[in-house]
């Protein structure tokens, strides 16, 4: 059951992650993170939690448009849950030609077998049948531990003990009754928009509702002019529900951006809460805030009668161009 998982996730930070092919398993200066959906998402944790990484995130076919320079300064990083991603294949085929530098996570299929085939640096994750978003302990640590981040690879382990989906599960109950019959619109500041477009993604594989993300301060340059809302407009408006993502070590002048949209957004008529980080720790804070949102989302699916594990609309997508 989905609850389940939700009370297991701690579990993930008890697990050692294990380098196969470490002798091949290169040093770049620069980091490019192969990955679709809920596989990409571990290493945009990780470049939140160290922002001084040079890491590159890549969510399509073939690699980014870098120079050759960089593609050869940098670790490719091969990231699929399932092994079968077609986009993550592609990469993995266009890069291993080029002899460019390679490692893979995933639990299995394709991507496994090319590695074990060439000799290239691997970590499998545990195979346990979930959602790749709900597998993100795993896949953060795997992407710090080919990195040799062994300090927030340390950090992280306290998770397995401190995480408490129980108290949280508390705390998102109400909030989601809160959101019952909205479509949540999630902001953050710049330095924490993976946090924000996690969130928006669980509501909408969870709960299977639309929901948005955008940040500060540039949403206050743009977005926030869509909310002006007059009589002919209400009927637009009258859905959205917004969400901030408050982090006390925010610029002040971001804080202050915040107090102010909530005041004009009430203003309209709209519904606002702010949720403030909670942990002692970065990777706490980090991982409190997507259990949280696990949780909101997991109550809305059970409102609306939705399947929160499956994504029948994805598969049925990709029969559709197979």
């Amino acid at each position: 059951m989905f609850i389940q998982t939700l009370n297991d996730f701690p579990k993930q930070f008890s697990w050692e992650p294990k380098v196969v092919n470490p002798e091949n398993l290169a040093k770049k200066e620069n980091t490019i993170v192969v990955g679709m959906g809920g596989s990409h998402l571990g290493a945009d944790l990780v470049k939140l939690c160290l922002p001084s990484l040079s890491i590159n995130i890549h969510t399509s076919y073939g690699l980014p448009e870098v120079s050759e320079k960089n593609l050869k300064n940098s670790l490719i990083i091969l990231s699929s849950y399932s092994g079968n991603t077609e986009e993550v294949i592609d990469s993995f085929n266009t890069a291993f030609t080029q002899g460019l530098a390679l490692a893979v996570v995933t639990t299995g299929g394709q991507l496994l077998d090319l590695a074990i085939k060439n000799n290239i640096a691997y970590i499998k994750m545990p195979a346990e049948d979930i959602q790749p978003r709900l597998a993100l302990g795993y896949s953060f640590r795997a992407i710090l531990k080919l990195l040799d981040e062994t300090s927030t690879l340390g950090e992280s382990d306290a998770l397995a003990n401190k995480l408490d989906p129980d108290s949280i599960k508390i705390k998102a109950d109400e909030f989601s009754k809160k959101l019952q019959n909205k479509v949540p619109v999630i902001y953050s500041s710049l330095k924490n928009k993976a946090l924000a477009d996690i969130w928006k993604i669980k509501f909408n594989e969870t709960s299977k509702i639309p929901a948005f993300a955008n940040i500060f301060p540039e949403l206050n340059h743009n977005e926030m002019t869509g909310f002006d809302s007059n009589d002919a407009t209400k009927n637009l408006m009258e859905k959205f529900h917004f969400i901030f993502l408050k982090d006390g070590k925010d610029d002040t002048r971001i804080l202050k951006r915040i107090d102010a949209t909530k005041n004009i957004l009430e203003q309209q008529g709209f519904e606002v809460d702010v949720l403030p980080f909670f942990g002692d720790t970065k990777t706490e804070i980090i991982f409190n805030s997507l259990l949280l949102a696990d949780h909101i989302s997991l109550g809305l699916a059970e409102y609306y009668g939705n399947d929160p594990e499956q994504v029948p609309l994805v598969e049925k997508f990709k029969k559709i161009i197979s």
